[in-house]
Formats: structure tokens, C-alpha cells, sequence
């Protein structure tokens, strides 16, 4: 939260976006501000892969098996706050880096463990990378989590009509109701 924020990952495209060097931008759903910049919509999401959660550990399959006071690397609050709440004695560390950094960095022992998408992991071909996937009703996913935004300059309908045959109605409702929730709270 102290390094820029969600739209720390969306910055330089939305720029991009904006001076017209390009038509549209794709991004992680879960990434991608609550409230857009002025001028930038979301045109649509391509079809929505597993929301879940994967845990990452060579010490234990699920958070409640490590030992008291492992440390457990992650860059997300939602996912640190989650784990503290099943496991208060857990020390929760920042784990940046893409995700092949923080396998590795969990691998060398910097971690006992890390949570990361499993959408993230299985487009990467990284699926067997996770110890073991986690329930949504223990670990909420994040609002978008496991779906892919297009957003494009606003009223730019001509790009809207070029994505309009790879974009997903159903996977556009789910997150128009889940980034509302986020916008209401």
C-alpha cells in the first residue's frame, strides 16, 4: 500500500492510453483502481479463469500446519490480514517481485511460505508451483481476482467493436458487481 497503490501497476499504460500511443491496455483485473482515471474505461474482461488462491510453502500445505511463528511472505494486505486472522502468530513479511522472484525467493528460505493467484500461476504454466489451492470461503479472493480488463480511451467505440468478439458478458457482470462492492464500501 505504501508503494503507489493499485494504480501503481496501471500508470504508465493509462498515460499511454491517454496520449493516443495505443488503443487499448490489458491488465489484471484485481490490479486495476476502483475508480479510473478521467477519459479511460473498461471496454471488457476476457473469460474469467479460477479466482483461488494458491499457497506456496515446502514447510507445510496450509497455513494452519506451519510452525508458531513462520513467516509468511506476501505483498497483498488482503492476503496477510486473511492469514493472521487463522494464524495470529504468524509473521507476515513484504514478498515483491514477479512470480518466478517469489517462488525463488520462498525456495532460498526468505519465506516459509507465500499465497499468489493460481489464474497468475496457471498462465504462466507455473500450476505445479502451488502446494496447495485454498478455499474462497477461508481466503477471499480479490474483487477481479483471475480475470483479464481491457480498458480503452473512453468513447473510443471503434476499438470497443474490434475487442467486442473476445470479450465475456458473464465475466463482465461478475466484476461490475464486484468492483461496485469495492466502490460502495
Amino acid at each position: 500500500s505504501e508503494a503507489g497503490g493499485k494504480g501503481l501497476f496501471t500508470k504508465e499504460l493509462d498515460l499511454a492510453l491517454l496520449e493516443g500511443d495505443i488503443e487499448m491496455a490489458v491488465h489484471s483485473a484485481k490490479d486495476l483502481p476502483t475508480i479510473l482515471p478521467a477519459g479511460i474505461e473498461i471496454a471488457g474482461y476476457l473469460p474469467r479463469a479460477d479466482v483461488r488462491d494458491a499457497w506456496i510453502s515446502p514447510h507445510a500445505p496450509h497455513p494452519l500446519k506451519l510452525p508458531p511463528g513462520s513467516v509468511v511472505g506476501t505483498a497483498s494486505l488482503r492476503r496477510g490480514a486473511m492469514v493472521r486472522r487463522l494464524r495470529p502468530d504468524l509473521k507476515i513479511a513484504l514478498l515483491r517481485g514477479n512470480v518466478e522472484t517469489r517462488l525463488a525467493k520462498v525456495a532460498k528460505g526468505e519465506a516459509a511460505a507465500t499465497l499468489l493467484a493460481l489464474a497468475g500461476l496457471k498462465r504462466l504454466g507455473l500450476e505445479a508451483a502451488a502446494t496447495s489451492v485454498l478455499d474462497v470461503r477461508e481466503f477471499v479472493p480479490a474483487a477481479g481476482q483471475g480475470a483479464i480488463a481491457i480498458t480503452t480511451r473512453a468513447g473510443d467505440n471503434a476499438t470497443r467493436a474490434f475487442l467486442a468478439p473476445v470479450l465475456d458478458a458473464a465475466t463482465g457482470v461478475a466484476l461490475a458487481a464486484e468492483r461496485w462492492d469495492a466502490l460502495a464500501r
